[in-house]
């Protein structure tokens, strides 16, 4: 029983944590431009 509340206890920790992690962290923003020629073709129906 204290083996599965600490395992519980370890798992919301690391959740939590993860949580504050990805909604704290400043992701940068992409700088490389992405330009694709599509034919006409494709864009007919």
């Amino acid at each position: 029983m204290t083996g599965m509340r600490l395992f519980l206890i370890l798992v919301l920790v690391c959740g939590f944590g993860g949580l504050t992690f990805l909604s704290t962290w400043q992701i940068p923003a992409p700088v490389k431009t992405v330009s694709k020629i599509i034919p006409d073709e494709r864009l007919e129906n």
